[in-house]
């Protein structure tokens, strides 16, 4: 049953989300267009506004419901560490999907979700940061890796330790995705509204 959970987490965070909505509105795979990400920045450039908020909120979900559903079904007899596992495999199917030859996106949107569903103020902390940093820099990416970092350091202080470990585990694989950036920040190359 455990392996059950982690598989649906995994496939549900799986689900290409900007690339459907993007090709639905206007044709257009969003892997060929701006940093060819399937997530809710570049789904913006390829299709519009409305376009990438229904990506950012779907992708959460995708995060948030079966870890959710995880810790529901060990309401009796909790076990913290299923939910914090099916939050990694959530985000790991969103960064490495099998529908796409695990090339996907970021999972920032998706650690949002799964950020709600373990530690609520550390992901409201997280989106928080996430907006003060992008609203003066413009740039997406640093807003993501620090609205992540805070998202853990909060959860340390609010919530149990397999909670904390699985938001340890989507942090860093949200910052092994954005080593690009990571490099290009370093090089100050990043372009201002990059993911």
């Amino acid at each position: 049953m455990t392996v059950g959970f982690i598989a649906l987490a995994y496939l549900c965070g799986s689900i290409p989300f900007g690339l459907l909505i993007a090709r639905w509105k206007t044709g257009k795979d969003v892997r060929t267009v701006g940093s060819g990400n399937i997530g809710a920045t570049n789904v913006a450039r390829a299709a519009g506004r409305g376009a990438a908020i229904a990506t950012l909120v779907l992708d959460a979900l995708k995060g948030l419901l079966p870890v959710l559903l995880a810790a529901a079904s060990t309401a009796g007899h909790p076990a913290p560490w299923l939910a914090a596992a099916c939050a990694v495999a959530a985000v790991a199917g969103h960064c490495f999907p099998i529908w796409l030859r695990f090339r996907g996106g970021k999972g920032v949107a998706t650690g949002l979700g799964v950020s709600l569903a373990l530690a609520p103020w550390g992901a409201l902390a997280g989106a928080g940061v996430w907006l003060v940093f992008f609203k003066l820099l413009r740039i997406s990416s640093v807003g993501s890796l620090a609205g992540v970092l805070t998202t853990v350091l909060v959860a340390v202080f609010t919530t149990g330790k397999p909670e904390v470990l699985g938001l340890a585990a989507v942090a860093l694989l949200v910052f092994l995705r954005h080593k690009g950036n990571i490099q290009r920040l370093l090089a100050r190359q990043e372009n201002r509204g990059k993911p």
